[in-house]
């Protein structure tokens, strides 16, 4: 059984993950509907906020809080062996797995230069990524244009309730997958795309992102952090506050609305429908042309 807390109310969540609201009855009990037994005592403070609330008793035991949201120290890292640079010349010399096709003709467009409320925030061309080097040699990010133009759409139902959109990652040359495969211990292979296979990020119709308040243009809080790649990451994740979740469900919504689906294990991971219909890229940065709408690309 999980206790949580969702718009300061009291919830748990059974092994079928089923949801009842707790009722409280007295001081010290609750129960799923007034007219029921209490299922269980709890104590709190009698002046609390359930979203602060660091650890409850329960029938008599003190339980902590597990999660409370995103913790930094659990950002997953690797230190690449043999170095980056030596990895990255072994992957633009290797060459990306054959497809059968067809596919459309790609049709990359930029989607940084399509409305100033979408920003860039390329963590793969910083410091600030699980391999704590750039990969990307310049801060861009690339979209096939149905699914450029479905974010945007996307953008223009969050607008109105003072969000824009961060971008952390979009279309990434089948090189750069190749360089995280091979950058990665086994045990932390689950965590990134086999190059054998290809991605839905070579294929121009993924997208990493986030939501940002467009008054203090700051990205707002989530559950778990970019890339974190523990339980906070998982789109369901029960913890965090309940703004952390509702940014995150708001986001969600608003993506699945224009046909995106997001990643079973990442929050901020979103693939666009029409995926399967485009083929491996592995096309650089810097042979796609600064600041041009629209880019074409060939395989």
């Amino acid at each position: 059984m999980l206790l949580l807390e969702r718009d300061k109310k009291l919830l748990y969540r059974d092994s079928s993950g089923a949801e009842k609201s707790l009722i409280q009855i007295s001081p010290a009990k609750f129960a799923t509907d007034p007219k029921d037994p209490p299922v269980m005592q709890i104590n709190i403070p009698a002046a609390f906020t359930l979203g602060n609330v660091a650890f409850l008793g329960i029938n008599g035991k003190s339980l902590p809080r597990t999660d409370a949201g995103s913790n930094p120290n659990t950002f997953y890292h690797v230190t690449p062996r043999p170095p980056l640079v030596e990895l990255r010349a072994k992957a633009l010399r290797a060459t990306p797995p054959e497809e059968a096709g067809p596919f459309r003709k790609p049709d990359l467009v930029e989607i940084g230069i399509m409305d100033p409320a979408i920003r860039l925030d390329i963590r793969y061309a910083q410091y600030d990524n699980f391999l704590s080097a750039p990969v990307y040699t310049q801060p861009r990010a690339f979209m096939e244009r149905p699914a450029a133009e479905a974010l945007l759409r996307v953008l223009h139902k969050l607008q109105p309730l003072g969000y824009g959109l961060l971008i952390h990652d979009a279309y990434r040359p089948w090189y750069v997958t190749k360089i995280f495969w091979d950058a990665t211990p086994a045990e932390g292979k689950i965590f990134v795309a086999d190059p054998q296979k290809g991605s839905k990020h070579n294929r121009g119709c993924a997208v990493d992102l986030t939501l940002y308040d467009l008054a203090t243009s700051k990205a707002v809080e989530m559950p778990g952090l970019y890339d974190e790649m523990s339980p906070r990451s998982f789109p369901n994740f029960p913890g965090g506050t309940s703004l952390q979740r509702w940014h995150r469900d708001l986001l969600r919504r608003a993506m699945e609305s224009e046909g995106f689906t997001v990643n079973e294990d990442e929050w901020w991971h979103f693939d666009y429908k029409d995926w399967k219909q485009y083929g491996i890229l592995n096309v650089a940065f810097e042979k796609l042309g600064i600041g041009q709408e629209p880019t074409t690309v060939s395989h």
